[in-house]
């Protein structure tokens, strides 16, 4: 079944044997959530197979999907989920069937090629990543390196833009890849209705490195939550250290060590990560000038929402409106 003519964004999902069920739904759940203000869709999202045959999924089931090959030449971005180190000779021996390595041979000449998770293996092994940066599963981060020595591995981060061809860390790693796509493509304020959609956080800051030791903490509830609500009320505010912890009714020490173990960040990481997606929200969506945008998401002064922003997303304010806002005032 070809993709639509509407002049939707082209998205194929390119399903390999042993796909991980959650990598597989992340695509299509983010990218067909992702809508103007009138509810119309801005990508249409397609599966296919090697040979559009039913693959074998990590779930303890098959996967049949609509298509086949074929859709692949017509794909604005190729999205390949991660795949069950298990299963796959790939991760064995380097193997890829005839079928597979003809269907990516097809895929990796796409404008745009993404990889969730162990995927990037697959991409690694066709060459695309040679010389570039990239990321993976940390788990499989040594036996990355001692396959594809060639790659500029960078093992803490939850995802890597390289323009055309973006790779993820493992499984809900796919999650904020996609949504940092869309949010590249059609701004913030499309990308954070898409994540409230799909109930996840529009973003996540810090790297893969804050999961690679540390347990989940217990499902008890979240303890500095009603202080994360209360500071994101009182962006505009001085907000300190010791006002979020009386909000959430706990000592200093108490909060920061809570704080931490719930969200992988410091109190002070968490809330310059806030101010700075706020400040983007405004740039996207008001017409507001930069000295007033710094003071509503609390960075006091332009001179300081600037190096905070080109710190962040490497561009100045008025850039960074002149991409997502057309016609905007930049002044």
């Amino acid at each position: 079944m070809p993709f639509p003519t509407d002049g939707r964004h082209k998205v194929a999902v390119l399903v390999l044997d042993g796909v991980v069920p959650l990598d597989l739904g992340i695509p299509a759940q983010v990218f067909n959530t992702a809508r103007d203000d009138a509810g119309r869709r801005h990508y249409a999202v397609r599966t296919c197979t090697p040979d559009g045959g039913p693959v074998w999924c990590t779930g303890g089931f098959k996967v049949l999907p609509d298509d086949g090959p074929e859709i692949l030449a017509e794909a604005d971005t190729v999205i390949i989920p991660g795949i069950s180190t298990d299963h796959a000779a790939l991760f064995v021996d380097g193997d890829l069937t005839a079928v597979e390595r003809a269907a990516l041979a097809v895929a990796v000449r796409a404008p745009r090629l993404m990889s969730i998770c162990t995927a990037a293996f697959a991409l690694a092994e066709m060459g695309v990543l040679d010389g570039r940066p990239a990321t993976t599963h940390w788990f499989y981060v040594d036996r990355f390196r001692r396959r594809f020595p060639r790659v500029l591995l960078d093992p803490d981060v939850l995802f890597v833009d390289d323009g055309d061809v973006l790779t993820s860390a493992g499984v809900a790693a796919g999650l904020d890849l996609c949504l940092h796509v869309v949010r590249r493509d059609h701004g913030s304020e499309v990308a954070n209705r898409a994540a409230r959609r799909c109930v996840v956080q529009p973003w996540r800051d810090g790297g893969q490195s804050q999961f690679i030791e540390r347990p989940v903490p217990a499902a008890n509830g979240s303890a500095t939550a009603a202080a994360r609500e209360w500071a994101r009320h009182r962006l505009h505010e001085p907000i300190d250290l010791d006002a979020m912890a009386r909000a959430a009714r706990m000592s200093v020490r108490t909060f920061t060590r809570r704080f931490r173990e719930e969200t992988g960040l410091s109190p002070n990481q968490w809330l310059l990560a806030e101010r700075v997606e706020h400040a983007r929200l405004l740039l996207e969506t008001t017409d507001l000038g930069v000295d007033t945008v710094a003071r509503r998401a609390g960075f006091g002064t332009a001179v300081s929402l600037r190096a905070h922003l080109h710190r962040t997303v490497g561009v100045s304010p008025a850039t960074y409106r002149r991409t997502f806002r057309a016609g905007a005032v930049t002044a």
